[in-house]
């Protein structure tokens, strides 16, 4: 046998790996649950038919053993002659017994002979042995030969007794009485009621198959209807999922609609961002034209190129490191504040040393973020480089855990207080606009709270601007609501 060919290196080595082998399996959950439940309910309804057919079966049977039982009384009643002969009963307990081949037989065994009923006349009956006094016995079913010579079934119930004369047990004559009925009327009666119960456990397994159906269809409905609403979404005919779900798939249409509105802000954003960028663009390129347009000379011409393009090369790196920090991820693991805020301090008690601002924690152990960690540290450090530019001497930070929703993570409250001399409360929305600074004498660009805002707004939270009642001066109060 020849060795196989080398792989071809042209072929992508994912072409190379075996497909294993699929079970073709139903890709409808509805089929699923269908096929599920169909098997289930046959494998039940076979299981309850065989279990009340052969109950019917033992039912059946018992009754025909009360019932030979009885005729064996009556028989047992018969006299004896002086010679041990069997003098049967003047009136037989079923007219069956006087005629040949009836289907009902009786016999009389002894110790030196035995006896049998007129219908016994003709076929040829299995012969039962003595049974010991008292002794019961039910077998079958029995072959035997019928009066025709076609061969049949019996079932046979003996009755071991004993004669005995003025309670001498010396003088007992022992005989056993058997009683023999043909099983067609039993097997008949087995059939009629199998074909009944099949029937009626068919019509029920149609039934409740059926009903099956109806319940997984009405029960999937609303997958079906997420379904319809995606395909809304994203035919553009909808702004989102709505609200009226069952319980169980609310955090998945939740999931899809901040998924959706996550995604919208994501292009919110990017579309601000290049409008910002055009708009601080337009400035350097209007003067640089203006420049080209005049009689400027060549040094000049040279340096106020440089100066404008450090400037716009400095607006993109600025407009480009906020698009980066804009947006979050949806299920980011939590972050302990703590450490974040230990950083940022230290770092800003170095650049106020002269100052001397003493910053205190009052931070909640059970107090998370969940968010990325740049959002966190760009929050925590503009409100806090705030608090330390305008602070005397102290700086309050407060984190504790907000409000608490069942199944969902809970909110944050952060509060950042300084006992600097605050904001005016007819000038708090005008403070924080973008690019306005507080005082023009203090050193800034003005977009520190605008940062803030962003971020805040991304998490769905909301910032408040107070006076600090314990340090005097400002007090600013980030809300973030329960995420998913």
């Amino acid at each position: 046998m020849s060795p196989p060919p080398p792989p071809d290196p042209d072929v992508a080595p994912s072409a190379l790996r075996p497909r294993r082998l699929r079970i073709a399996q139903p890709r409808s959950l509805q089929s699923r649950q269908l096929w599920a439940a169909s098997l289930g309910l046959i494998a039940f309804l076979a299981l309850a038919g065989l279990a009340l057919d052969r109950a019917f079966l033992n039912t059946a049977q018992s009754g025909m053993r009360e019932r030979l039982h009885s005729y064996a009384l009556a028989y047992a009643g018969s006299d004896f002659a002086r010679d041990g002969s069997v003098i049967p009963p003047w009136e037989s307990p079923d007219a069956r017994f006087k005629r040949p081949g009836s289907g009902l037989y009786a016999q009389i065994v002894l110790a030196n002979g035995h006896w049998e009923s007129d219908s016994a006349q003709g076929p040829k009956l299995p012969e039962g042995p003595m049974l010991p006094p008292g002794t019961q016995t039910f077998e079958g079913p029995l072959p035997l030969t019928q009066i025709n010579g076609q061969a049949g079934e019996v079932y046979r119930y003996g009755y071991g007794l004993a004669l005995s004369e003025n309670g001498d047990a010396a003088n007992e004559l022992p005989y056993t009485v058997y009683i023999l009925e043909d099983s067609t009327a039993l097997g008949q009666q087995v059939a009629t009621f199998r074909t009944a119960l099949w029937r009626y456990l068919g019509g029920a397994g149609v039934v409740l198959l059926l009903l099956q159906m109806w319940v997984l269809r009405w029960s999937l409905r609303p997958l079906r209807d997420v379904i319809g609403e995606l395909k809304r979404v994203q035919a553009g005919s909808a702004a989102g999922m709505s609200e009226a779900h069952p319980r169980e798939l609310e955090p998945l249409t939740d999931s899809i609609n901040a998924f959706i509105h996550s995604e919208r802000e994501n292009l919110e954003r990017q579309r601000n961002t290049l409008a910002d960028l055009a708009h601080s663009l337009k400035t350097p390129l209007a003067v640089l034209r203006s420049r080209l347009d005049s009689d400027t000379g060549e040094a000049e011409l040279r340096s106020e190129v440089d100066t404008q393009l450090r400037r716009m090369n400095d607006l993109v790196s600025y407009q480009l490191a906020r698009a980066a920090r804009s947006g979050h991820q949806l299920f980011a693991a939590p972050i302990a504040i703590e450490p974040q805020a230990e950083q940022i301090v230290v770092g800003l008690e170095k650049v106020y040393a002269a100052k001397g601002v003493l910053c205190e924690f009052e931070i909640a152990a059970e107090a998370r973020f969940h968010g990325e960690t740049g959002d966190l540290q760009e929050l925590l450090g503009n409100l806090l480089e705030n608090a330390f530019k305008w602070a005397k001497s102290r700086v309050l930070l407060t984190v504790a855990e907000g409000q608490r929703l069942t199944d969902r993570r809970p909110g944050l409250l952060i509060t950042v207080e300084d006992d600097g001399p605050g904001i005016a409360e007819d000038r708090i929305a005008y403070v924080l606009q973008r690019g306005v600074r507080g005082d023009e004498r203090v050193q800034g660009h003005g977009i520190g709270m605008s940062i803030v805002q962003d971020i805040i707004k991304s998490y769905r939270g909301q910032l408040h601007v107070t006076r600090s009642h314990e340090l005097g001066g400002a007090k600013f109060e980030v809300s973030l609501p329960p995420g998913l």
